[in-house]
């Protein structure tokens, strides 16, 4: 099923067995202010769940024990992975389009390229089948790059492309991965840059990965993206999470020591996960409200901007992520 290019919003919220997702480029039919996307989820779908749980080193699951190098393990809710519980919040919550990105953490993109493309396989399958009104970004194995696989997963259905934020936090990451961000050009796909793997310095707090290391390298590929990103690819629509470690919020830091001004790219977004209003509106002031997209990173937090106003919140979560995806809006 090519839940991308053939599923339309006109079906979106009216039961569970209607598609998800627009094709790019038609009309929605429903007016942007109506409509409730949310960019940054996670849902583990059962095929990769098994290819988990058949490892025996990490990333690996033990039951609903989740081993990672370099992390405590981690105990795993089974409703957070439960597809029709999902569906149930996602109804609750009123959205009419909700996309499932790769858990960059686990590491499954740095493995060995047979043991890497195993589970983005089992990933890819499990995503497809989700129902409405799940979507899902691809992955890609990065160990031995393979532009034509990325583009038959657009093909298939997925929304664009998420990479680890560590694998672009350089300019050798840029030249390195080229052939997959200009596919996604080619395609007019975005890309979503995700926290990937992280680790802890000796004794220190089970939370550091989270509240450190995700944040340090959203920050940095914040930076490497307008120092070696955007030149590389002018067209690239981007989208970071967790609003970029809040790096555009050091404008003037960057002012003061390196004589640049922040730029305004209306092509590269930042999503809102695990940040409240103070932060959403001091990155608002910075940037203005159009590049703000709304992301839960659900089952891991929940959205937490409703005090913005509702102008505010119908750009975040309708306006600004079609812009994202490349949708058009109805009238």
């Amino acid at each position: 099923m090519n839940r991308f290019n053939e599923l339309t919003v006109l079906d979106v919220g009216t039961g569970s067995d209607r598609r998800s997702m627009a094709s790019v480029g038609r009309p929605l039919g429903r007016r942007v202010s109506s409509l409730n996307l949310d960019v940054h989820q996670h849902l583990w779908p059962e095929p990769l769940l098994e290819a988990l749980r058949a490892r025996d080193k990490p990333p690996r699951m033990r039951g609903w024990t989740l081993e990672l190098a370099g992390e405590a393990p981690y105990e795993v809710d089974p409703r957070d992975h439960d597809p029709e519980a999902r569906r149930t919040q996602a109804q609750q919550e009123h959205l009419d389009l909700a996309l499932i990105a790769p858990s960059s953490p686990l590491g499954i993109e740095l493995l060995p390229p047979r043991e890497s493309r195993g589970l983005l396989d089992a990933y890819h399958e499990g995503a497809l089948e989700l129902p409405a009104p799940f979507g899902a970004w691809a992955g890609a194995c990065l160990t031995e790059l393979d532009p034509g696989g990325l583009r038959r997963e657009l093909d298939r259905g997925f929304v664009g492309l998420t990479l680890p934020a560590s694998a672009l936090c350089t300019e050798y990451g840029y030249v390195r991965l080229a052939s997959l961000l200009e596919v996604l050009e080619e395609a007019g796909r975005p890309l979503f840059i995700h926290p990937g793997p992280a680790s802890a310095p000796q004794a220190a707090p089970n939370w550091w990965p989270t509240i450190v290391s995700y944040v340090e390298q959203m920050y940095e590929a914040w930076y490497a993206f307008r120092a070696f990103g955007r030149e590389r690819h002018p067209t690239l629509r981007v989208c970071f999470a967790m609003l970029a470690g809040l790096a555009p919020l050091h404008g003037e830091r960057l002012l003061a020591r390196a004589g640049l001004r922040t730029v305004v790219d209306e092509n590269a977004f930042l999503e809102v996960s695990s940040y409240g209003t103070r932060a959403i509106d001091a990155t608002v002031r910075v940037l203005g409200i159009d590049v703000l997209v709304g992301g839960s990173d659900q089952p891991y937090a929940s959205p937490a901007f409703s005090d913005l106003g509702a102008a505010a919140v119908a750009a975040i979560r309708g306006a600004n992520p079609l812009r994202l995806l490349d949708l058009k809006g109805g009238a």
